[in-house]
């Protein structure tokens, strides 16, 4: 930067002092040949060029105030700008003042080099705006929350809330996996994270979305209470989770179930004959209690708390069913008071049991016993809607995925299956409920429960 030399210095009249910089201002006399008089001038020595150039001001006021914008200049490294005359110089002073009042230690090209990329983003000059957004969505006190933390809010929240007993125990298991897997703050949580996590999952796709929509449902609860900024959900983004389609169906031959249930201790087996003979989830049948299996009034009541769809259903007790829960019903208690591993532990002995010399084992198959149910109930009463009422189910998802899976034959023989009567009882006849007369029955307990 150039500045005024020590010589002129000892020959100006008066030097202005910016910072670093100098501007020398001399007081000349000047003869003015045509009038024979001589006056004063005060020049102003100017480096903003690169090259000394003499502004002459004939008055000293006037000098000193230009010799302080050119020293302003000079401090700033701006020396072009002291090339600007009225409005654009006026201009250019009141962007430095502007920038120095902002405590901002910034070169003006740079401020607008910025505003120029913002103005870019936004498409239009919102600039204020768009930061009073971001400072409303990313305050600068956001409470401090781990995932483990806000995951315990949650399921506390849900608790108070009254949430079913189910829902609650399932949010556990599943957040607390979440909870080892993060544990950071919750909003350091990245869509890339989540991605990871949901990728290193070995299950089936249902059990995959199941942990995507509860780790989706912490991160809305921490949205909701400013823990994270708004849309900043890392679940959304994700790739969703398509479970199978109809393909995956199965079910067991009459056979097939016939053996499983010989195989099965005598406290398992009124378990499997209600999920094969009336339908029942197995995660409804492990909260079921023997109050609501109604043996005299021929229903099985699924309360809302137990059901999966969060409704209230009665499923009917067919003939064989009774016959497998007469000996066994009590009048109250779990009809499996065990936990849910032990619940799985049982269905890989029975699958394993079923095996002889001459017989490979019966696999267990993912709800087969239920889907069985409904497959060959469409069967053997060729009434959709019924079998949904009964099932729990949607008559557009009876109809598109369990229709025509077995026939009306096989239907017979699967709700024939019943416990073999000791030799020394002997049953007295009893005029059987026509289909036509079970169905009317069924059907008015139904309308008188809605």
């Amino acid at each position: 930067m150039a500045t005024t030399s020590k010589t002129e210095k000892t020959k100006a009249w008066r030097i202005e002092k910016t910072g670093n910089s100098t501007v020398a201002i001399y007081r000349r006399d000047k003869f003015h040949k045509p009038s024979g008089k001589t006056y004063q001038v005060f020049e102003v020595a100017d480096y903003t060029t690169g090259q000394r150039r003499l502004q002459s001001y004939s008055d000293s006021a006037e000098a000193i105030r230009e010799a302080q914008r050119i020293g302003r200049l000079l401090a700033t490294g701006e020396t072009s700008a002291a090339k600007l005359r009225g409005n654009e110089a006026a201009s250019y002073g009141r962007a430095i003042e502007l920038i120095r009042d902002a405590g901002l230690d910034t070169p003006l090209e740079l401020v607008a080099a910025h505003y120029v990329e913002a103005v870019k983003v936004l498409g239009t000059d919102k600039i204020v705006q768009a930061a009073q957004d971001y400072i409303r969505r990313n305050p600068a006190e956001r409470p401090a929350r781990t995932v483990r933390q806000v995951a315990d809010e949650l399921i506390a929240l849900k608790t108070h809330r009254k949430a079913s007993a189910r829902y609650i125990e399932d949010l556990k298991i599943r957040l607390k996996k979440l909870a080892e897997r993060f544990a950071v703050r919750v909003d350091t949580v990245t869509t890339a994270d989540m991605q990871e996590w949901l990728d290193g999952f070995d299950a089936a796709p249902r059990t995959i979305r199941n942990f995507r929509n509860n780790a989706s449902a912490l991160f809305k609860f921490a949205e909701a209470r400013g823990y994270i900024a708004r849309g900043e959900n890392p679940v959304t983004a994700t790739e969703q989770i398509k479970t199978k389609t109809a393909d995956s169906i199965e079910i067991y031959t009459p056979e097939e179930v016939g053996r499983l249930i010989a195989v099965a201790p005598d406290s398992f087996k009124p378990v499997l004959a209600i999920q094969a003979f009336a339908g029942l989830r197995s995660a409804e049948v492990m909260r079921l209690d023997w109050q609501n299996v109604k043996l005299t009034r021929g229903h099985i009541e699924i309360t809302a708390a137990n059901a999966k769809t969060a409704s209230r259903r009665i499923v009917p007790i067919l003939p064989n069913l009774a016959a497998w829960l007469k000996d066994a019903a009590k009048k109250s208690g779990k009809i499996f008071p065990h936990t849910r591993a032990y619940f799985h532990e049982m269905q890989r002995d029975i699958s394993a049991g079923t095996k002889t010399k001459t017989l490979d084992a019966v696999a267990w198959k993912h709800n087969a016993l239920r889907h069985s149910f409904i497959s060959y109930r469409v069967a053997d009463i060729q009434n959709v809607a019924q079998v949904a009422l009964e099932a729990g189910n949607s008559p557009a998802m009876i109809f598109g995925h369990y229709r025509e899976l077995v026939t009306a034959d096989d239907a017979k023989t699967w709700f024939a299956i019943a416990p073999k009567q000791p030799a020394n009882i002997i049953r007295l006849p009893r005029r059987a409920m026509s289909a036509e007369k079970q169905t009317r029955r069924y059907a008015t307990a139904t309308v008188a429960v809605r």
